[in-house]
């Protein structure tokens, strides 16, 4: 079992910042991963970003240029720098985790840990 707490959601105007944190326990990979995923009411959950334990990015078109995902493998922490926020980046943000590390996916059901999400709210 792996444990994902997320951390860092908030309301901001647009054009404003914010860096949600995951912390990751329990049995977790020595190679994974790791991905943040979004869901906005009444749509469906869409993929963020990926970063696996070596290191490699991947990133949905709608947040290129303005988030970045990163890593503390030592603390077992993942990070996502929001910049630029947009109001249609307002959603309920989670974590995942799976040991597929070379897939670098940006669909949900690749993913076999998530946290229970933090919320973040973009006002225009």
């Amino acid at each position: 079992q792996v444990q994902l707490v997320e951390s860092g959601g908030g309301s901001v105007q647009s054009g404003g910042s914010l860096r949600l944190s995951c912390a990751a326990s329990g049995n977790t990979y020595s190679t994974y991963c790791m991905g943040w995923f979004r869901r906005a009411p009444g749509k469906e959950r869409e993929g963020v970003a990926v970063i696996n334990s070596s290191g490699t990015t991947n990133y949905a078109d709608s947040v290129k240029g303005r988030f970045t995902i990163s890593q503390d493998s030592a603390k077992k922490t993942f990070y996502l720098q929001m910049n630029s926020l947009k109001p249609e980046d307002t959603a309920m943000y989670y974590c995942a985790i799976s040991p597929r590390w070379w897939l670098l996916s940006l669909r949900g059901y690749d993913y076999t840990y998530w946290g229970q999400g933090t919320q973040v709210t973009v006002s225009s």
